[in-house]
């Protein structure tokens, strides 16, 4: 009997110790399980925001350097880096086309486009097509040299102190898959743009009002001392981003016909 007591008992303990083990085995597949659903459940958010589609190309069109056409600047590149890694964590081939030599876009394909109307041609055209209510200013001595005007908002050039960024989505009529432009008054402004999205998509996605469709401002501070790193979002334009401006000359004859507005 003792013997067969302690044989049970070894038993037990062997059973336990089983026991243990799978228990243990399965709380780590569980918990791994668990950690890749929520990896994929954020990288599907992620690729949302960003109109990416697992398998489907992805464009990424780059500007021209204001200085030398032909090559883009460091922070050019460094966006368009940042552009291809999401591109890769959603699963897409990435091709990268100079602006000069882009003709026809896929249909296929979710577009990136980089840098602002003075530099690429392709982002003047979404700017004339699509976000009629977007103006940007060129350098010059004037007081607003360098502003990005969006509706009655401009948006001022403190080099090296304050500067913004426009980031946009829309798809285009002709298209079911969405465009992106990103320019900043610098380079490096752009770069804090995409850093930005990329760290702040959750909340953006709960703050604007369509992730199909927005249009924002990025406000880079302090960008002499701090580089991309401190942005924060100044506006969300969407609203008059997409709104054609009225014409002068129509607003004046509407004003000669219901006289002047009354001043309270």
């Amino acid at each position: 009997m003792p013997l067969k007591t302690e044989g049970q008992r070894v038993s037990s303990a062997l059973l336990n110790i089983l026991i243990g083990l799978v228990t243990s085995v399965l709380s780590g597949t569980a918990v791994l399980l668990w950690r890749r659903a929520a990896t994929s459940r954020i990288l599907h958010r992620k690729a949302a925001f960003f109109g990416l589609r697992p398998g489907r190309p992805c464009l990424i069109v780059m500007n021209n350097h204001w200085q030398l056409p032909g090559s883009a600047s460091h922070d050019d590149v460094h966006v368009m880096l940042e552009i291809a890694a999401l591109a890769h964590e959603a699963g897409c081939p990435v091709t990268v086309i100079p602006a000069d030599e882009l003709r026809e876009r896929a249909d296929d394909s979710v577009e990136f486009c980089i840098g602002g109307p003075l530099s690429n041609p392709r982002t003047a055209a979404h700017l004339a097509a699509y976000l009629r209510g977007v103006k940007q200013r060129p350098i010059s001595t004037r007081g607003d040299s360098g502003a990005i005007m969006v509706g009655g908002q401009k948006f001022s050039f403190k080099r090296g102190r304050q500067e913004y960024a426009l980031a946009a989505k829309f798809t285009p009529a002709h298209s079911s898959y969405p465009v992106i432009v990103i320019y900043g008054q610098r380079a490096i402004n752009s770069r804090a743009a995409i850093n930005y999205l990329k760290q702040n998509y959750r909340t953006l996605s709960k703050t604007v009002d369509s992730i199909s469709k927005f249009c924002l401002i990025i406000q880079v501070n302090s960008s002499d001392a701090y580089g991309s790193q401190a942005a924060e979002l100044a506006a969300d334009v969407t609203s008059a981003a997409f709104t054609a401006p009225k014409h002068p000359a129509a607003s004046a004859a509407h004003r000669a016909q219901t006289g002047p507005a009354d001043v309270t």
